[in-house]
């Protein structure tokens, strides 16, 4: 693994590097990076009934010329005489990460700060105004470098599928499926892309190697852009209030929040970032210790989905939130949790073995306070 430094870093002269060192990963695999959640979660859609058939569908009706000739009418193509550090950041990204060939760039008028790596043959990432202009370069770093992170990963066809059928699932009658189909495999698209996010926050970190930066990035996502009215280490206090607040209702709300959304939530992503930074799996991918490409093709995928299995045993585990805590419970012989759900949302108490039987009035010998709750 090499260092990425003025002189020594393959870029063409006069170009502007960033003033700090940092290190490249030569042959990384996206596996270094990719969260567990997003291995299993994209092994799941792909086993989805009706999945390969709406894939190949839609990948004959959305001709990868097409992409382009949009983006190109209408958008700014980054490069060297236009946003000229964009273009820098991408080829330093696309050198940190080993990245063969680099994708087009685009920048798009839009005020919503958002960003996206799309393409069924070859990526394409496009950058929206808002985003470019709430950013610094440090935070935008890490944004180019999540994109880079979707290309490296593969990302990109999925991501134009979601697209396609978000916007147009209305219009998608000629696909020999129903509604419910459909909109099956779109609720799996974007559960898969929720935690595919969570990969690419890993791939910008490694890009930009400040983790500061990335979570404040996340923060100014959230927030606008008023660092000065905000602090990240408050920022990180709303996660874990997030996670551990309230009761089991507040849990099943979080679930039926998140189900539309195609991010997870920024508090929640800037939390697992620092999680990852400080773990022994990205010290190790920094002192040059990760899986290559070249044994990509010798890899298990028992062992990838043994690995995505351990990942939710020990997040059940660890996780403050009472849902996960009530699965522990159940987990442990404590009772059923069917039945413990549904006293929570009709009111009546359950004991440990389970529902308490209806009871005519509450008194000194009935029903003990709070027992609906776990």
């Amino acid at each position: 693994m090499s260092d990425s430094s003025n002189g020594s870093n393959g870029h063409a002269p006069g170009e502007r590097l960033p003033g700090r060192q940092r290190k490249r990963f030569p042959g990384i695999s996206s596996r270094a990076y990719e969260h567990p959640a997003d291995r299993s979660a994209l092994v799941a859609l792909r086993k989805l009934s009706g999945f390969d058939t709406v894939f190949k569908a839609l990948s004959a009706l959305l001709p990868e010329r097409s992409l382009r000739l949009l983006f190109l009418s209408d958008s700014v193509r980054v490069g060297e005489q236009q946003f000229q550090h964009l273009h820098t950041m991408l080829l330093d990204a696309c050198y940190l990460l080993d990245l063969p060939k680099v994708p087009p760039m685009y920048v798009t008028q839009d005020p919503q700060p958002n960003a996206m790596c799309i393409g069924l043959d070859e990526p394409v990432i496009v950058v929206t105004t808002g985003l470019v202009e709430l950013l610094d370069e440090e935070e935008m770093r890490a944004v180019v470098g999540h994109e880079v992170g979707h290309a490296l990963s593969g990302h990109a066809v999925y991501r134009t599928i979601l697209l396609f059928l978000t916007n147009f699932a209305v219009k998608v009658a000629w696909i020999p499926l129903g509604n419910v189909a459909i909109m099956a495999i779109v609720t799996a698209l974007r559960e898969w892309f929720r935690k595919s996010e969570l990969s690419a926050d890993r791939a910008g970190l490694l890009v930009g190697q400040d983790a500061r930066a990335s979570m404040r990035g996340l923060m100014k996502i959230a927030g606008g852009n008023h660092l000065h009215e905000m602090n990240v280490d408050a920022f990180l206090a709303q996660a874990e209030e997030y996670e551990a607040g309230g009761d089991l209702r507040d849990s099943v709300l979080k679930i039926m929040n998140m189900l539309p959304r195609s991010h997870p939530f920024t508090t929640v992503r800037a939390a697992e970032l620092k999680k990852w930074s400080e773990s022994r799996d990205f010290q190790r991918i920094m002192d040059g210790h990760y899986p290559r490409r070249e044994e990509d093709k010798d890899t298990s995928v028992t062992d990838s989905l043994r690995e995505s299995a351990n990942h939710y045993a020990e997040s059940v585990r660890s996780s403050k939130d009472p849902l996960m805590g009530l699965v522990r419970d159940i987990a442990g012989g404590a009772g059923d949790l069917g039945g413990r759900l549904k006293d929570v949302f009709t009111g009546r108490p359950a004991g440990p073995g389970g529902p308490a039987k209806d009871s005519p009035k509450e008194g000194p010998g009935g029903p003990s306070e709070g027992g609906g709750k776990a």
